[in-house]
């Protein structure tokens, strides 16, 4: 998250997330993750062996557990770093958008806007958001685990505030503004159970779909809410 960004969610009541160090130009940390998120996405995270990452970058495992002291230390920094993305793009999105459907539905439309590897991190973020749950024995791996809970919660708050917002202003409907932002979350991330790049589906079109029942969603309840 930018300065601006943790300034912004400041102010909004959001706890802010604290930026990560950039890399030094010699660094492995990159091309380990992207090699991670690989062979996760593809091959599961149980069945791939911490080894073959180091293999396929080139380095030794020494040279592995000077970046990440664990697989699950990688792990989570894949989940930490897409609820990262994923939150970025939401508040750079909305902020582009004059009315408050206009912001749903972009907020919705940009989910879906990912490449290969983003999508296969957003596979392996909803396969193992259990993780979350358990404090980790290891200091590195509990550090990001709470990063991941505060961006988690970041992005529950910011979907609340723009429902929120439009029933204030009559856009949507006026029902629980938390529920509604939550069931909207679920529906966009349960994609992610089964879409596979180069499918019958493009993102495209799901995103379309999608983005369809999320703006029905905050509309009027058919069988309670028309006279």
């Amino acid at each position: 998250m930018t300065s601006t960004s943790a300034a912004a969610a400041s102010d909004r009541g959001v706890e802010p997330v604290v930026p990560r160090r950039k890399d030094g130009p010699r660094s492995k940390r990159g091309v380990i993750l992207q090699a991670a998120v690989d062979s996760f996405g593809r091959d599961g995270f149980e069945q791939t062996k911490w080894a073959s990452i180091a293999d396929q970058v080139g380095i030794g495992q020494t040279a592995l557990y000077h970046y990440f002291e664990s697989k699950v230390h990688c792990l989570l920094t894949i989940m930490s770093a897409e609820l990262e993305r994923s939150l970025e793009q939401f508040q750079e999105v909305v902020a582009d958008q004059p009315d408050d459907l206009g912001r749903l539905r972009a907020a919705v439309s940009k989910a879906f806007d990912l490449t290969d590897r983003e999508t296969l991190s957003a596979r392996i973020l909803l396969a193992h958001m259990d993780l979350l749950t358990t404090e980790r024995a290891s200091e590195r791996e509990e550090a990001e685990r709470q990063r991941a809970r505060i961006l988690v919660r970041a992005i529950e708050d910011e979907w609340s505030r723009l429902i929120e917002q439009g029933m204030e202003s009559g856009a949507f409907v006026a029902r629980d503004p938390r529920q509604t932002g939550l069931a909207l979350l679920a529906l966009i991330v349960s994609v992610w159970r089964w879409y596979r790049p180069g499918g019958r589906q493009s993102l495209g079109d799901i995103a379309e779909f999608i983005t369809g029942a999320c703006v029905r969603l905050v509309g009027p309840d058919p069988d309670t809410d028309q006279e």
